[in-house]
């Protein structure tokens, strides 16, 4: 793959794939090691896509993998974490919204994190973390619940 490609797809992915693995693990340093990490399986793999879509949908799948790679792994069960993702955020709002979001069950998090800051449709995230789309809807559903429990009226997703 030559430089050019190589720094295209970058360019256009590398705020996606942070943001996922942030979302996912919660801690600024393991996102951007995630984030490292694949785009190196990224720019080795040979075989091209068939859309931009298809690559996006195929790295945040790897993005996922590794994410619960390392929240499985000894490190991680056994460290501290850092707790600087709510430096990310700018106002009150976002910032009392991004704490509630963090504060729900990983399986709430992903899925709240590709409907609602990547926009991705129901179908399109059960495809990408391998779940049915009634699955997914459930989680929606049940994630919102607890951030309105959590929020109560005061912000409408």
């Amino acid at each position: 793959m030559e430089q050019a490609q190589m720094t295209a797809i970058y360019e256009r992915m590398k705020n996606t794939v942070y943001r996922t693995a942030l979302s996912y693990c919660r801690n600024i340093q393991d996102a951007e090691d995630i984030t490292h990490d694949v785009f190196l399986i990224r720019f080795r793999r040979e075989e091209p896509f068939p859309d931009a879509e298809s690559e996006k949908a195929w790295m945040l799948r790897v993005t996922v993998n590794r994410c619960k790679n390392l929240l499985k792994s000894f490190r991680r069960r056994f460290s501290v974490p850092l707790d600087d993702a709510a430096k990310v955020c700018v106002t009150d709002a976002e910032h009392t919204l991004w704490d509630a979001v963090n504060a729900l069950p990983a399986k709430y998090r992903l899925v709240i994190h590709l409907y609602y800051y990547e926009g991705y449709s129901v179908r399109e995230i059960g495809q990408i973390t391998k779940r049915s789309e009634t699955a997914v809807q459930t989680q929606l559903y049940r994630a919102r619940k607890l951030l309105k429990q959590q929020l109560g009226e005061e912000l409408e997703l």
